[in-house]
């Protein structure tokens, strides 16, 4: 039993002895390293001087508040404006680019265009009805088209015409 005890004994004993000796190789390899590689940082970059800024209410509009003349462009009531007492038609109640050409319809001198709205329901128009949410006219039917003018606003409380068309659908 004694015996086993002093296998490992000597082992750890072999082993430590094993790990001593010259490092002479090794402390030169790391004298020549630190002489062959000299390391250079390059010097921070020049910021240029910080200037405070300081604000004059006096001249300055107030960042935080709405701005009184942004209506420069103001609205003299002269351009183009929604009527506001004519009665709503059915077509007004959906945007024009969920409406669908499907068709035209001709008896003897008069024309409608037929138009399919998201509900699945035909409607007959003619120029001087209404279509879309933004006040569309409709001012021409065409065996392919029918051309809409919208009436949108321009963000400075006044509106513009923009041309809209409901091409025939292919279905």
């Amino acid at each position: 039993m004694t015996r086993l005890k002093l296998i490992p004994l000597i082992g750890i004993t072999s082993l430590l002895t094993a790990c001593g000796g010259s490092m002479a190789d090794l402390e030169q390899f790391i004298a020549q390293t630190k002489q062959a590689h000299h390391g250079k940082v390059d010097p921070l970059p020049e910021f240029p001087e910080y200037t405070n800024f300081t604000y004059e209410v006096d001249n300055i509009r107030d960042p935080f508040k709405p701005q009184s003349d942004i209506n420069m462009a103001a609205d003299d009531g002269s351009g183009p404006r929604p009527e506001a007492t004519r009665q709503r038609e059915a077509l007004e109640s959906y945007p024009v680019d969920a409406l669908k050409m499907v068709g035209l319809l001709q008896q003897k001198s008069q024309t409608w265009g037929l138009v399919r709205d998201p509900d699945g329901i035909i409607h007959r128009v003619q120029p001087g009805n209404y279509a879309g949410q933004n006040h569309g006219k409709i001012t021409q039917v065409s065996d392919t088209k029918i051309h809409i003018v919208e009436l949108v606003p321009d963000g400075l409380s006044g509106w513009v015409n923009r041309e809209a068309q409901l091409a025939m659908a292919e279905d």
